[in-house]
């Protein structure tokens, strides 16, 4: 109540906060807003997604940026969500955005994305239409394995593999 500024927590539509999950459990927090829809957690310590417990399934926007983040399990419990953004984390791998059918919006930038097949999970999610990768290694080689290849365009092959997406990095998605 005090963080909101508000004594009824029904009123709270939005939220930003800093925490460190290390020492302070947000267990359910989400049961106590239920209107909540959108959530600021920039430059907090998270050791997990899980670790916003299960209960904001109508969040339709979370920022998640700076948070030490490695992985997304627990992710699907935010089911509403239609922007992620989660720039500047420890994050490879995608597979548990396949979940989020409503997601318009993700910023993947300055993340560990090492591999250009983890764009594949991303094309089961319909809506996406802006997608931010830059600063992750799949920007300059297909995959950790393989030497940069002066002809390899990761703009063109983000494209090939998410043929609905609008915008990359930005900039209209049919300039490749």
């Amino acid at each position: 109540k005090a963080l909101a500024g508000v004594d009824d927590l029904q009123q709270v539509k939005a939220l930003e906060m800093r925490v460190d999950t290390r020492e302070t459990s947000l267990g359910n927090f989400g049961v106590h807003l239920p209107n909540l829809r959108e959530l600021k957690l920039n430059n907090s310590l998270l050791v997990s997604v899980r670790d916003l417990g299960t209960s904001l399934s109508h969040l339709c926007v979370l920022w998640m940026a700076c948070c030490g983040l490695s992985d997304l399990d627990g992710i699907s419990s935010c089911s509403s969500l239609k922007e992620l953004y989660i720039a500047f984390n420890n994050i490879s791998e995608l597979s548990q955005l396949t979940w989020l059918d409503h997601l318009e919006v993700l910023d993947l930038e300055g993340n560990n994305i090492e591999d250009i097949d983890q764009m594949q999970y991303l094309r089961l999610c319909c809506k996406l239409s802006h997608l931010t990768v830059e600063g992750n290694l799949i920007c300059l080689k297909p995959n950790a394995d393989s030497a940069e290849e002066p002809g390899y365009n990761y703009r063109a092959e983000v494209k090939k593999l998410i043929p609905h997406l609008k915008y990359l990095d930005k900039i209209p998605a049919s300039q490749t």
